[in-house]
């Protein structure tokens, strides 16, 4: 049964929203990849979306997310990012995000993840959110510690936090 449509979530920085990501935003989801190739394949996270071809971004984005919740981050209208929330065992969710390297720095990534942690706890009923950082990317732990996530396993590859959204 498909579910209805996912609500905009607002942050508090003026003019960032969080709008489901569909196949209506092909053709700019594709232009924002293609212009940080590098940026996302730096650390090996997103080596899928650094390969992207248009075809790839139509049939990923055709795709039934289920239960997960895929956003892009708008600023001002414009596509800047995305972040997802990836329902691996609800109430207990995933989460990945990325930003368009021009935008790095200024607080969006943590405003656009703080409001759907908070929208996950209030509307979905998640009570945790976990995150995978490869290591190196001390950017995204930054990011992370600011909301109040916390590391809860080592990998080989990658480090493994926690945010508990149950007080």
């Amino acid at each position: 049964m498909p579910r209805g449509p996912v609500p905009d979530i607002r942050t508090h920085v003026p003019g960032l929203v969080l709008r489901e990501l569909t196949l209506e935003d092909a053709d700019a989801y594709y232009a924002l990849l293609d212009r940080n190739r590098e940026h996302l394949s730096r650390l090996g996270n997103y080596r899928e979306e650094s390969g992207a071809t248009p075809a790839w971004v139509r049939e990923h984005l055709s795709e039934d997310p289920g239960l997960s919740h895929r956003y892009g981050i708008r600023l001002n209208g414009e596509l800047i990012g995305r972040v997802d929330l990836i329902a691996v065992a609800p109430p207990r969710y995933g989460t990945g995000y990325w930003l368009c390297e021009s935008h790095v720095g200024a607080g969006h990534a943590t405003a656009a993840c703080a409001a759907l942690y908070v929208y996950a706890a209030r509307e979905l009923g998640a009570t945790d959110i976990f995150a995978g950082v490869t290591h190196g990317n001390a950017k995204s732990v930054a990011l992370l510690e600011r909301l109040g996530f916390g590391p809860v396993a080592e990998f080989e590859d990658y480090t493994r936090f926690r945010l508990s959204l149950v007080q």
